[in-house]
């Protein structure tokens, strides 16, 4: 059974939107979708943003996610430039630049903001990256002539910048207050591996310690640009660039008051349904994956993808027919010649096995397990050996079967 609906609104142009757009009308949906925006540029790709369009390989034009007849073909209601500011559930009310307009359904994929270092909003030479403007204005510096650049946060956004700059030319000092770069999402003895990698390339790794101060002089035109950081203990950084990739916000600060439940993003069930008529999907939801028992956000380009399209499904089905959306979470990251790939979890108590390759060579697959249960799979360069592990993975097979399936690697 199909729900009956007329119009149905997706709230947020980028990835997960552009795939729930795309869903409905594959499956047949033939009624109104309006797809709201609050950036100018149509739905674009994300990830080249701190790699091969900041190095300057890729065009703009090839960061659509569809191309002009594809986007045309989906006959949207397509509202670039536009914010949504409001929202009541019960009254099935969405307000767009402060007017309200109903839905029959609606989807929100609002993504998520940088976070920002206190005290640099409007000094020159400090960015985030997260938008394609973002990115154009780091690229535009880096062609411009700046000579040092300090990343701060060893995350995966900050370690693919502070490898396209290195690549580039620039000298890096990048700075990471835990004590091994991505320790909170692959582990400590994972993480002195990324360390490593930095490091070999020639990336001025401090780690242990955070930014006390942005330093800044004024410019002659007015303002203030960087000059440097200062570390709390102490010491100081010369730098002309500063990126600062130290996590986002879920955008659902305008959906205060609307009626759903907000707690680091739009909570859900394990449909994605978040009120009656209303899914989430992206990095703003967070839903209960009843394969792993909890509830999670996740902000990979995969998940916006199988969410997107999850989501907008729930939105065409009765609840008896609805499933629950429990994916084995992927992603990757492209860091100088390295691929690292995750599939699965890790956990601070996991065990970490190398079951191929060298972690010396940073060519490597290593296994994650727990209490009997295998968790997640990282590999450099071992595309193949991952994309196995993640097969294993939706299987849900135990940490002595996987073991035993890994022995049979070369």
């Amino acid at each position: 059974m199909t729900l009956l609906r007329e119009r149905i609104t997706i709230v947020g142009a980028s990835l997960a939107g552009y795939w729930a757009a795309e869903t409905l009308r594959r499956d047949g949906f033939e009624g109104l979708i309006s797809l709201v925006g609050d950036e100018q540029h149509e739905p674009y790709d994300r990830p080249p943003l701190s790699k091969k369009y900041l190095a300057g390989d890729v065009r703009r034009d090839q960061l659509a996610l569809g191309d002009v007849d594809k986007l045309d073909a989906l006959d949207l209601d397509l509202r670039l430039g536009q914010r949504a500011t409001g929202l009541d559930v019960a009254s099935q009310l969405l307000e767009v630049n402060g007017v309200s307009e109903s839905y029959d359904g609606l989807i929100l994929a609002t993504g998520a903001r940088c976070r920002t270092l206190p005290s640099t909003d409007g000094v020159m030479g400090v960015h985030t990256l997260r938008t394609l403007d973002d990115a154009e204005a780091i690229r535009t510096a880096l062609q411009d002539g700046a000579e040092q650049m300090v990343v701060v946060g060893a995350g995966f956004v900050g370690a693919e910048v502070a490898a396209t700059a290195v690549n580039s030319g620039m000298l890096v000092t990048m700075v990471e207050a835990l004590e091994a770069p991505f320790s909170r999402v692959l582990g400590q003895e994972m993480g002195m591996v990324l360390a490593d990698l930095h490091r070999s390339h020639g990336v001025d790794l401090r780690t242990g310690v955070g930014v006390d101060e942005v330093l800044t002089a004024p410019t002659r035109s007015g303002g203030d640009r960087v000059v440097g950081v200062r570390l709390v203990d102490g010491t100081e950084v010369s730098a002309d660039l500063l990126v600062a990739g130290i996590g986002v916000i879920p955008n659902v600060d305008w959906m205060e008051g609307s009626g759903l439940d907000l707690v680091d993003g739009v909570v859900c069930d394990a449909t994605c349904l978040a009120a009656p008529n209303v899914v989430a999907a992206g990095d703003v939801a967070r839903w209960f994956n009843v394969r792993y028992g909890e509830s999670m956000r996740v902000e990979h380009w995969d998940n916006a993808v199988q969410q997107g399209a999850h989501a907008a499904r729930r939105l065409l089905q009765t609840d008896e027919e609805a499933q629950p959306f429990n994916p084995v979470p992927w992603f990757w990251s492209d860091q100088y010649d390295r691929k690292v790939q995750l599939a699965g979890r890790s956990s601070p108590d996991a065990d970490v096995r190398v079951m191929t390759g060298s972690v010396d060579e940073h060519r490597f697959v290593a296994f994650y397990g727990h209490e009997g249960r295998f968790l997640g799979a990282l590999g450099m360069n071992r595309p193949r050996h991952v994309m196995q592990s993640k097969g294993l993975l939706e299987q849900d097979v135990s940490w002595d079967e996987a073991l035993a399936f890994a022995a049979e690697w070369d």
